[in-house]
């Protein structure tokens, strides 16, 4: 048995929302077992995204400029702005910004996206979870 079969997603948690005027900020904190350049790595390198992203990329997030960003449902690209690429603690491109802080291991699962993702042991309850979280109830 392979590590994607074995996976369980962890439990909902380090997750809050903040409102500032009409936006809305998701913030998701997670500890990772990998050294700050590995995980750089891991969220700039297109071929590594590939394997993990809900999107792939025609270019390196790792630098300051533009790149077409292709989300797996929508095939149709959107230009994309790398607005910050400070390896290997800050990365903001789109509306997200990634924040490495602390030393950051584990083995890769790959890609887990859309209906996929439900197959999954234990999603159902992350989505429970985090609706009980937030106050909403789960879709």
């Amino acid at each position: 048995m392979d590590a994607r079969e074995q996976y369980t997603p962890g439990p909902a948690s380090g997750a809050q929302v903040q409102k500032g005027g009409d936006k809305w900020t998701l913030i998701l904190v997670r500890e990772l077992r990998h050294a700050p350049e590995k995980v750089w790595q891991a969220l700039t390198d297109p071929a590594q995204l590939r394997e993990w992203a809900p999107f792939v990329v025609d270019g390196s997030l790792g630098t300051v400029g533009s790149v077409n960003l292709t989300w797996v449902a929508n095939p149709t690209p959107l230009a994309t702005k790398v607005t910050r690429a400070d390896a290997p603690r800050l990365l903001e491109y789109g509306d997200m910004r990634w924040q490495l802080e602390r030393q950051l291991s584990g083995d890769p699962i790959g890609r887990i996206v859309g209906a996929e993702a439900m197959k999954f042991a234990g999603w159902q309850r992350l989505i429970a979870e985090y609706a009980e979280q937030f106050g909403v109830e789960p879709p």
